[in-house]
This record gives C-alpha cells, sequence and structure tokens, in this order.
C-alpha cells in the first residue's frame, strides 16, 4: 500500500492519466486538419456544393476537438514542474529546444491562420482562405514533429553532453535531436496512425448518417474520402511499425523483449501469439508461438539471434549497477497487442468497405446507385442482405473507436516499455520526481485533474453528438459566393465579422 501511494507511483498514474487523454485528441487534430482541406480545395477546384457542406461539417467537428488537445495539452506544461521538477532540472536544456520550436513556429502557425480561417469566410477570398486552412494544417504536423522529436530524445539520447557539475545534460547538436532514426521512425509511425485514426473517425460518422438515410452525397464524399484514407493509413501504420520495431530492437531491446515476453534469448527467435507466464520466476507456462516470425521482425532474418528479458536484465545490470530493468511485462505484452489489434481490426473493416462500396465500373448495372442514392454494399455479384449491410454500417460506427484505444495502448507501451528509465540509459523515473512534493498534494491534484478531465469528456462527447447528428449545415448566398478581394465588399464593412459557422 505505501508503494501504491508512493510520490512517484501517483505522479506516474498522473501523468499516465492527463496523458492519453490529451493523446486522443492528437492524432485526430492532425488527421482532421488535413482531411478538412482536402475537401476545401475540392470545392475551390470542382465548385461542388457537396464538398463545401463537407468542409463546414468536418472543420465544424475538428473545431471541437483541436479547442479541446489545447485545453488538455496545458496541464502537461504544468506536470513537468509540478511533479517532475528534477526532470526538468536534467533534461530542459535539451528537452526545451524541441518544445520552444513547437510554441514559436507551430503554435504560431496553428493559432493564427485557424483565426484566419475560422472569421474569414466572408473577408476572403477563396483560395487565400483554403491556404488558411493547409497552413492550419502544416502547423498541426509541425507541432507533432517537435513534441515527438522530444519523446525520441528520452528514447534514445542523442546530441548532449553532460554536466557534471550541474549535473544535466546539455543540448549539443539540436539537428542530430531532430532528425535522429528515432525520431524519423517515430514521426512516420505517429503519422500514419493518425490519420488511420481521422480516416475512420470520418468513415464512423458517415456510416451513422447513410445508416438513417440522412445527408447522403455529402456522407457518400466523406465514407469513399474516410475508407481510403484507412487503407492508406493502415498499410502505412504497418510498414512505420515494423520499421520502427527494428529500431527498437536495436536501442531497447529489454522492451521489445518484453513486448514478445520473450525471457531468454533464441536463435532463431518465435513470435508470440499468446503466452501466460510467471513474471517472478521468469518464463512462461503457456505458450502459442510461430517459429522464426520474431527473429525476421527484428533483424529481417529468420535465423538471427534475439536476446529475451533475462539475458538482456542481466547485461543491463553489467553495464548500469544493480537494480532491475525489467518493466511491467504484462502491460508491455498486452499493450503491443492491443495496439496491432485495433489498429489492424480498422485497417482490415476499412478495406472491406473499399470493396464493398467500390466504383461504379467494377460493379453490377443493376447495382449502381446516384450520388443521392445510399451506396449498395455488393460483396461479388449481389448485393448484401438487409441484416448483413445494417450489420456492416453498426461496425462502421464502432470502428471509428478502435484507432483511438491503438493509439493509447501505443502510447501507453511506449512509454512503460522504457521504464524504469524516464531518459534511457541516462536517468531513471525515481530520481525525476519533485522532491518537495507531498504524497497528499500529488494524490490531491491527481483527483483535480481526473475529476476535470471527466467533465471535459462529457462536454467533448456532447458537443460532437450534438453537431454530428444535426449534420451538413445548409450553405447561404455568401457561403456560394466568396469575396473577390481581401475584406469582401466594403458596402458590409460595418457589418460584424461572421463567423465561419
Amino acid at each position: 500500500m505505501d508503494l501504491a501511494l508512493a510520490p512517484e507511483t501517483l505522479a506516474r498514474w498522473q501523468f499516465g492519466i492527463t496523458t492519453v487523454y490529451h493523446f486522443l485528441f492528437v492524432p485526430l487534430t492532425i488527421s482532421l486538419a488535413a482531411l478538412t482541406a482536402g475537401l476545401q480545395t475540392a470545392w475551390v477546384r470542382t465548385e461542388k456544393e457537396k464538398y463545401l457542406r463537407a468542409t463546414k461539417f468536418w472543420g465544424k467537428l475538428f473545431l471541437i476537438n483541436i479547442a479541446m488537445g489545447v485545453v488538455t495539452g496545458i496541464v502537461q506544461e504544468f506536470q513537468f514542474g509540478m511533479n517532475w521538477s528534477d526532470y526538468s532540472r536534467f533534461v530542459g536544456d535539451v528537452f526545451g529546444a524541441p518544445l520552444a520550436f513547437e510554441a514559436l513556429i507551430a503554435f504560431f502557425f496553428e493559432s493564427t491562420f485557424i483565426g484566419l480561417w475560422i472569421f474569414g469566410w466572408d473577408k476572403l477570398p477563396k483560395k487565400i482562405h483554403l491556404a488558411c486552412i493547409w497552413m492550419v494544417s502544416i502547423g498541426t504536423l509541425l507541432s507533432a514533429y517537435f513534441i515527438l522529436a522530444a519523446n525520441s530524445w528520452m528514447q534514445h539520447p542523442v546530441g548532449y553532453r553532460i554536466n557534471g557539475e550541474k549535473g544535466r545534460a546539455e543540448l549539443t547538436d539540436f539537428w542530430l535531436v531532430l532528425t535522429q532514426n528515432t525520431t524519423l521512425n517515430q514521426v512516420f509511425h505517429s503519422f500514419s496512425a493518425a490519420f488511420l485514426t481521422g480516416g475512420a473517425f470520418m468513415v464512423g460518422i458517415a456510416a451513422f448518417h447513410l445508416l438513417r438515410k440522412k445527408h447522403i452525397p455529402v456522407m457518400r464524399t466523406s465514407l469513399r474520402l474516410g475508407l481510403v484514407t484507412v487503407a492508406v493509413g493502415g498499410l502505412l501504420t504497418a510498414v512505420s511499425g515494423d520499421t520502427l520495431g527494428k529500431v527498437m530492437y536495436e536501442q531497447q531491446p529489454m522492451k521489445m523483449a518484453a513486448a514478445e515476453a520473450l525471457w531468454d534469448g533464441e536463435k532463431p527467435a518465435p513470435f508470440s501469439v499468446f503466452a501466460y507466464g510467471d513474471v517472478d520466476k521468469g518464463h512462461n507456462k503457456v505458450a502459442l508461438e510461430i517459429p522464426g516470425l520474431l527473429s525476421f521482425l527484428a533483424h529481417s532474418d529468420f535465423e538471427s539471434y534475439v536476446p529475451g528479458i533475462n539475458d538482456t536484465n542481466k547485461a543491463l545490470q553489467e553495464k548500469f549497477g544493480p537494480g532491475d530493468y525489467k518493466p511491467i511485462v504484462p502491460v508491455a505484452y498486452w499493450g503491443f497487442r492491443w495496439m496491432i489489434g485495433f489498429g489492424m481490426a480498422s485497417f482490415s473493416i476499412g478495406l472491406l468497405g473499399l470493396w464493398l462500396t467500390r466504383k461504379k465500373f467494377l460493379l453490377p448495372a443493376a447495382f449502381r446507385t446516384g450520388d443521392d442514392e445510399v451506396p449498395h454494399l455488393v460483396l461479388f455479384r449481389k448485393p448484401l442482405r438487409p441484416r448483413l449491410t445494417r450489420l456492416y454500417w453498426l461496425v462502421a460506427v464502432w470502428t471509428m473507436a478502435f484507432p483511438l484505444i491503438a493509439n493509447s495502448w501505443g502510447w501507453i507501451f511506449t512509454e512503460m516499455g522504457r521504464q524504469p528509465w524516464v531518459v534511457y540509459g541516462l536517468f531513471q523515473t525515481r530520481d525525476a520526481v519533485s522532491p518537495g512534493v507531498s504524497q497528499a498534494e500529488v494524490l490531491t491534484s491527481m483527483i483535480v485533474f481526473t475529476v476535470l478531465y471527466a467533465i471535459l469528456a462529457v462536454i467533448e462527447v456532447k458537443l460532437l453528438a450534438k453537431y454530428v447528428k444535426a449534420g451538413p449545415p445548409e450553405l447561404t448566398d455568401s457561403d456560394l459566393n466568396p469575396p473577390k478581394k481581401i475584406g469582401g465588399d466594403l458596402r458590409d464593412a460595418d457589418k460584424p465579422m461572421a463567423f465561419s459557422y
């Protein structure tokens, strides 16, 4: 009980709760910004009303999401200073650099151009207005890049030196921090997963409306865009995950051994499909395995040697001194599987949806539908039965939660699989906690933040549900006839600036 309520344990729980909650909004922000920009581009190029209505609909959901993401993200800054002052003192010179760039460059892009986009519908020519949402999208990508670079340094510290007198790490090569292979692979994987998330979100909401036979032209377009995004995002997530996994096998062998419950090194090493073991004794009681597959995943060689938990722990003890360098193995093992399972489930449902709603020239003529009709779901030569059709739409609706679950478990695996290190090989988590913060103070702040986030979750869900159910807005004459020059018609100068919705 003392260990469960120790300040370090409570601080870790608080960080985990607030960070995982905040990370629900990050992938959606990244993907919805780009998808909204793509829809607005389609409207500017074609002037089809369905694209403008889709832009306004998905843009509104994007704004709700990014507002909640900003609010929840601010808490992260407080946590570093409140519960992790020794960590901030040790890594501040390195960790602070990418965060400063995130605030000065990326957040500036987002905040400035999102304001122009929101209030500029009747004040900016449509191409300039379109450029604003693309700048917002670029800002979200830059913001995520700098934050992932900071996190990647924690996974694999480079471009630094240790100042022995001050007892801290100091930055020597900022460019190396931004471009090391850990950063590039983590960015690739995170961005791919973000678009898988956004695509599934779009598919789920479009399926909800098509199931109700509402707003069909807009939702047919949204469904198709979402399905393509899920398929491409899912494929890239798998490819980038494999690449990142190979990097982690070289840099953090303990994390990946725990992810496979591989207790002793093997050559060749099997991939674990299911395992149940005794953590204290360091072996599996039950193991369902695919021979040689782990060796291939780790080194692209079915015969290569992969170190296990026990021998890696021994090697770390020889390098860093006595101690237990194992993470919580069940969390790493199952977190890795939940991440892959839910992500690939979304990808599979997206691929199935692409085929079921395939283009007209691939369908028998009798089953082709117009833009204002709900598409038939045709497996081969005949459409699905009504019950199976309804089942697919319902599954598609629920699928939008799958990538969010995968993202959460992926983040948990990434951070907890690194333990007991907060900066791998340099600084342990137990040394990073604020020494002057009491058990009662951490517990109080954790309860306050958790309750606050629960309230924000209710607000978020109600807002999204309200505007999702309302569907795309009807267009006005000013929507269809944007101004030809900045500022709009001077005769309207005395009117208040119109909000985008």
